[in-house]
């Protein structure tokens, strides 16, 4: 069933060349979304993958601002469990924590040109609740796509500002061309699918 599963959200996967920009290959997730037996296909291989590699040791699933809020939710109503917010900056009340990062847009990598950009857009800020997890808490990261590893890295920073253990984080698709994972260190990653 794992293997009909994934090929029926393989076969949701579309892919637009040259957009945003000339040499971007874009993976676009959004049939999955708007199909409900691929949607549920999709939770049911991440929940099926983060029940086999942790049991119940989760305490939290962790999505992130956008996409992820999108998987995070249903994938830890599958597991019985809660789900953390890290958003970006400004969009949180109360007192929070951030981590700032540089997004990764380099020649023919990117979403956009390096040299077109202003530096300034080049940074990005995520926050997190203060109050969202207590010391030791297990979560798992949960986004729609890993590519240059940019938004999860800074992400696992957050949470070990607030001293959480991140078990592995998680995606749909990786883009393994742009090597995500190799920024995550030794947070252990899976994908859904892969492609280059």
């Amino acid at each position: 069933m794992a293997d009909s599963d994934l090929q029926l959200v393989a076969r949701r996967i579309r892919s637009f060349p040259d957009f945003p920009v000339p040499g971007v290959l874009f993976r676009d997730i959004s049939p999955v979304l708007k199909d409900p037996d691929s949607f549920r296909a999709s939770i049911r291989l991440l929940t099926n993958h983060l029940k086999e590699t942790h049991g119940g040791k989760i305490d939290y699933i962790v999505g992130l601002d956008s996409r992820g809020f999108l998987f995070g939710p249903s994938l830890a109503q599958e597991l019985g469990l809660g789900c953390v917010l890290i958003r970006k900056r400004g969009k949180l009340p109360g007192p929070t924590v951030s981590a700032s990062y540089t997004l990764e847009y380099g020649k023919g990598r990117g979403w956009r040109r390096a040299d077109r950009v202003p530096a300034s857009h080049l940074q990005a800020e995520l926050e997190i609740q203060r109050d969202a997890l207590e010391p030791g808490q297990k979560v798992v990261v949960v986004d729609d796509l890993l590519a240059t590893g940019g938004t999860m890295h800074a992400a696992c920073e957050l949470l070990g500002q607030l001293r959480a253990e991140v078990l592995e984080c998680v995606s749909l698709v990786e883009l393994t061309s742009l090597k995500g994972r190799e920024k995550l260190g030794a947070v252990p990653v899976f994908s859904l699918l892969q492609y280059d």
